[in-house]
């Protein structure tokens, strides 16, 4: 796979992976860094001091929970910006658009006006990825993920919260046509530790057409 890999031509140079929580993008972005040899750039959700305050009290924690993954989001992309010259060689787990989508689910009416003028008062000029990879799963099976890899915090979601989340993300991306899309049924293969549902989705990346919207409905392989 990785001769194959060294001789095609159409490599993305820039990968975002994404998807509701759970679903397994980080897992993923780091598998796909070290086939293709890229840097990686990861959200770090550990780091907001506000998260699991959030997941407790989601209305009294929201605004300062999103602001902070704000600032912690444009930052990350100015060093990106800054590092690699407008030519970045990664693979992330997050669109910076992600954290509009989060912000209009969780914050009320005026906390959004608020944060919407935090937003247009920083200088974020986000690089587009060659291609976004969107991972889908039903709530049954975020749950389920999120239960089994044990992180504390997580425990404290509950599921409409996720179904709110899902659907947001199901029209966001219904939308989204600023780069090559992949939309990838992730809910019966294991991305992560099946080799071959892996090497399934890696050769579908090195055929996807540039600028078009491609769905991978994978069937299951046996470990």
């Amino acid at each position: 796979m990785a001769q194959d890999i060294n001789k095609s031509s159409s490599i993305p140079r820039y990968i975002a992976v994404e998807g509701p929580i759970g679903v397994g993008k980080t897992s993923l972005a780091k598998r796909l860094a070290k086939s293709f040899n890229y840097e990686i750039l990861l959200e770090k959700s550990e780091d907001n001091p506000f998260l699991e305050r959030f997941y407790r009290d989601p209305r009294q924690m929201a605004l300062a929970t999103q602001l902070f993954f704000l600032f912690q989001r444009a930052q990350q992309i100015q060093d990106l910006r800054q590092d690699d010259m407008f030519e970045p060689v990664r693979v992330a787990d997050f669109l910076m658009e992600k954290d509009r989508l989060f912000a209009r689910q969780n914050l009320d009416t005026d906390e959004f006006k608020l944060y919407q003028n935090v937003y247009e008062h920083l200088t974020i000029d986000a690089p587009q990825p060659d291609l976004v990879i969107y991972l889908q799963a039903p709530v049954e099976v975020l749950i389920e993920r999120i239960q089994k890899r044990g992180i504390q915090s997580e425990q404290l979601i509950e599921k409409r919260y996720l179904e709110n989340l899902s659907n947001a993300y199901t029209e966001f991306f219904h939308y989204y046509d600023d780069s090559t899309l992949l939309v990838v049924n992730s809910a019966e293969i294991d991305l992560v530790n099946n080799d071959e549902d892996y090497d399934q989705l890696l050769d579908y990346i090195l055929t996807t057409r540039k600028g078009s919207r491609n769905y991978f409905n994978p069937r299951p392989t046996l470990l």
